[in-house]
């Protein structure tokens, strides 16, 4: 495919671009640059088309490349290694032979073998038997090599080495798991419980896919999510890198279970009416070339750009070329194997600010000029990348859902590719934790600024969807807290049972956990996510096993006993969780228009806002109560408690008795046409719905 396509923006029909000027008047002033960009994704398109058939077959590269088993058992492999001098084909079933098994050389680079079955017409290759390939590099030098299509890769025993092995995956017909139920309808409200099947046991080992599938699946139901994203699927030899740092692009890691076992997992969160996505890193690959698909053909490019433009300097990666054609096919396949072969229903997409920049966004402020996302820093082969890969899992699977881990704010991202945008469903509102950190970290309450976190919240681009989390697996890592930690960790080991004292550190933290959760649910975005364990307020931090903590698997692990325990007060953040989940579910508030905010005092430090009917009242004040506090709402008639942080059951003290009606005055207020009046606690926040 080679380097873009020269377009001539005048000629670029872009079919709905006028929907999205007409939403974004801004955006006109780029117009040319918003044709251009979506004429090289026609060009690109248009490329694969007419070579190969179109998308729907070119997107099937994981039906030919690598090892497959023919309908007579003999055996065929295509590789794609441009620079290599040879390619040899060896393992357990030629008894590791270098030279016995060579690939003849095709055209663009290819490599294929092929070989006939048993004498006794079994497949010459045998379940979990292993393989490697040997490459002939350009320096005329012997090494092995993984293929980059391998479906099944394992750790080897540690008297056999470092190495990863690929073990030939193709179990008999009895052993293949069979999806037994549909998928979920795409949600209308997606509440996501972002999840890490290995750290999801309690024991101080790797998590397997069986055990989260009995046993942390139920879980995640009963707090009212609807969509997992799971972590770290893709296979990575140092298990510390929390999955980004990919080796074996199609093999679902091993250390968790088989490919089958990931089946089983997928098709009962399905069962249980779960959406399932995957956490996909196309931004970058591991350096690693004895396990990875660096070098694979023994140059520095092959799958990368070569040079530095390959390299990137922070994550200490390789960066893919995406003007390569094969490259598109192998990441484009990627992204259908995982839709088509486990079944999953949609990708979030990490690191794409680095995708989408020359400079990766290192040292950028994004200060929200336009200038900054339609000038020559962009790159506009891995913008159109991402543009194919939308678009192409909105046409195989129309109920897909794409998210962009993107920190820049680029317009058009969440904008369908045929308005000229990327074709990506929500991106990620990344700045909702960093402000919550920051001002656990760096503020007392009483510098609090009402307007300010409203103004972060509500920061989001027009009809560009956001899924707003108040911490993720980012803040949970060693090195950083989670909220819980930043608000209790001086008492959370001495205080959390039932049976201590009254302590102000635990009920200021108790209440500003659930306050923040709610506020970042209710009016954040259009999605919302938690990290597995943060919504009870996970008494620990986590971290891998590594050299630097003497390899142990303490902090790889969430301490699921601590909610279970009915003495410790986990218990009332992770129904105060479930709660807000299932109230959400009642009124539906994260799919319907983006709350109007009519109060933000900063003295009273309270925050009031209504969206779906419902009118949500914070007093984050530490020790003002409020009684007959003013309220401006739209609607007039009568209200009800629909949800209150205070509960009893949520571990507070019920101060606002909740038989109490609330009835509207035609009094304006707040730019509001209606008002009523409100008892609003210290530190408590409410939900109250309209009756119907």
């Amino acid at each position: 495919m080679g380097n873009m396509i020269p377009v001539d923006p005048d000629k670029v029909v872009v079919p709905k671009l006028a929907d999205l000027l007409n939403r974004d008047g801004y955006l006109k002033d780029h117009e040319r640059e918003i044709k251009r960009r979506y004429g090289c994704f026609q060009a690109v398109l248009k490329q694969i088309d007419t070579d190969e058939g179109g998308l729907e077959k070119f997107s099937r590269g994981y039906e030919k490349f690598g090892l497959h088993v023919n309908p007579d058992n003999s055996i065929t492999c295509l590789e794609w290694a441009p620079l290599a001098q040879g390619l040899f084909l060896k393992g357990d079933f030629n008894e590791w032979n270098k030279l016995s098994h060579p690939f003849k050389k095709l055209d663009f680079g290819k490599w294929e073998i092929n070989i006939p079955a048993a004498p006794d017409g079994s497949c010459p290759i045998k379940h979990m038997s292993r393989v490697k390939i040997g490459l002939l590099t350009p320096k005329d030098v012997m090494e092995d090599r993984l293929c980059p299509w391998a479906t099944h890769v394992v750790q080897p025993p540690k008297h056999e080495g470092t190495a990863y092995q690929h073990h030939f995956w193709n179990p008999p017909s009895e052993e293949r798991y069979t999806f037994k139920h549909p998928r979920p309808c795409k949600p209308k409200s997606l509440k996501v419980y972002e999840c890490h099947v290995g750290i999801a046991s309690e024991e101080p080992r790797v998590g397997t896919y069986k055990e989260f599938t009995t046993n942390v699946l139920p879980r995640i139901v009963k707090l009212g999510y609807n969509a997992i994203q799971i972590m770290a699927i893709m296979e990575h030899a140092y298990y510390a890198s929390f999955g980004y740092q990919i080796t074996s692009f199609f093999a679902a890691s091993s250390r968790y279970g088989t490919p089958e076992e990931l089946r089983e997992l997928v098709d009962t969160a399905h069962s249980l009416g779960l959406f399932v996505m995957l956490d996909v890193v196309h931004s970058h690959a591991s350096k690693n070339v004895m396990d990875g698909i660096n070098e694979f053909d023994g140059s520095d490019s092959c799958y990368f750009h070569g040079g530095s433009r390959g390299t990137h300097s922070l994550w200490d990666s390789r960066l893919f070329d995406y003007s390569s054609r094969e490259v598109m096919r192998f990441l484009l396949s990627n992204l259908r194997w995982y839709l088509e072969g486990y079944k999953f229903d949609g990708f979030r997409f990490d690191g794409v600010t680095s995708m989408l920049y020359h400079s990766h966004g290192i040292g950028e402020g994004f200060s929200g000029s336009y200038a900054d996302y339609f000038g020559l820093n962009v790159d506009t082969e891995a913008l159109v990348y991402l543009m194919l890969a939308n678009h192409m899992l909105h046409q195989l699977h129309p109920d897909a859902i794409t998210i962009a881990e993107d920190v820049s704010g680029m317009p058009a991202l969440c904008c369908p590719v045929e308005e000229g945008g990327a074709g990506f469903d929500y991106r990620l509102g990344m700045a909702i934790p960093d402000m919550w950190i920051k001002l656990l970290k760096e503020k007392s309450d009483d510098d609090w600024d009402m307007g300010n976190i409203c103004h972060i919240l509500e920061n989001r681009r027009y009809q560009e969807k956001t899924i707003s989390y108040a911490e993720s697996h980012d803040q949970a890592l060693v090195g950083d807290k989670t909220i819980a930690f930043w608000l209790m960790d001086k008492e959370m080991y001495t205080n959390m049972s039932k049976m201590s004292g009254p302590s102000l550190v635990i009920d200021r933290g108790m209440a500003l956990h659930k306050m923040i959760r709610l506020l970042t649910h209710g009016l954040g975005g259009e999605g919302y996510l938690n990290f597995m364990g943060n919504e009870f307020g996970h008494p620990e931090w986590l971290d891998f096993p590594r050299a630097g903590n003497k390899e142990s698997y303490h902090y790889a692990r969430r301490q699921w006993s601590v909610v279970d325990n009915e003495i410790l007060k986990y218990q009332y953040l992770n129904k105060f969780d479930a709660a807000m989940n299932k109230t959400e579910g009642a009124y539906d508030w994260l799919s319907a228009d983006p709350g109007y905010t009519s109060t933000t005092h900063q003295g009273d430090k309270i925050i009031v806002f209504e969206r779906a009917n419902c009118v949500f009242i914070f007093n984050f004040h530490p020790s003002k109560s409020y009684s007959d506090y003013k309220v401006g709402v739209g609607a007039s008639g009568q209200y009800k408690i629909a949800l209150d942080t205070d509960d009893e059951e949520f571990g507070g003290h019920r101060l606002v008795d909740h038989s109490t009606q609330f009835f509207t005055s035609n009094e304006s207020f707040n730019n509001r046409p209606h008002s009523l009046m409100v008892y609003i606690p210290s530190r408590v926040a409410l939900v109250l719905a309209k009756c119907a």
